[in-house]
């Protein structure tokens, strides 16, 4: 008799944890289909307006070919070239070399905000150079982002709702933050990347000096 007992005390504990198990892996699920959601919608968000940032990019060569041509200047390094999956797009303007890139999305990730109520976002980051160049021999995302963000630029985060701003963020502005709704975000985001970049210059190298901007 007493060993029923324990049989049934065993059976309703196990009875119990399962259900423990279940609830809280059940919160665990919920959280993570929220992210996955999330992730979804800003990814189909970025590539939107990835895919109008060539077409303006594309429209920045074009001026600038006419505008150099029309001074004289020869305009076979003026040219953009972009992936397969159009996933980089690399920009060459004479000696600038500048490539913009959604290969940092390879996870769900939120963008800090002081107030603790981190924005979920994807990411498009500009960085100098030819990102071709940069990556070789890259093996794995954390090496890649390593070189992303020792190279970059700005990047401009696009949250997961089209009627939320996206934040443009430029690192040589302290991170400044530029709202930016997502129709005029792929446009501004390009033309502020070119006025930070070929706004500036190089500085003959001596120790640590290598380029600035005005």
């Amino acid at each position: 008799m007493l060993n029923n007992y324990e049989s049934f005390d065993n059976s309703e504990t196990s009875s119990r944890k399962s259900a423990l198990i279940q609830e809280r892996v059940g919160l665990v699920s919920t959280h993570m289909y929220k992210q996955f959601l999330d992730y979804q919608h800003a990814t189909i968000n970025t590539n939107e307006i990835f895919v109008k940032m060539i077409e303006d990019i594309q429209e920045v060569v074009e001026i600038l070919k006419e505008a150099f041509s029309s001074r004289g200047v020869t305009t076979q390094n003026i040219y953009m070239d972009t992936d397969a999956q159009k996933s980089i797009v690399i920009l060459n303007i004479l000696w600038h070399k500048i490539s913009f890139t959604t290969r940092c999305n390879f996870q769900p990730q939120v963008l800090f905000r002081e107030n603790l109520n981190h924005m979920f976002s994807t990411r498009i980051m500009a960085i100098r150079g030819n990102y071709n160049e940069l990556m070789s021999g890259v093996m794995e995302h954390k090496e890649e982002m390593a070189r992303l963000l020792d190279n970059e630029i700005a990047s401009l985060f696009i949250p997961a709702e089209t009627t939320h701003n996206a934040i443009l963020k430029i690192k040589h502005l302290g991170n400044r933050e530029l709202l930016l709704n997502q129709i005029d975000a792929p446009r501004e985001f390009v033309l502020k990347v070119i006025e930070a970049v070929c706004g500036g210059g190089f500085y003959h190298e001596e120790g640590s000096r290598k380029s600035f901007n005005i």
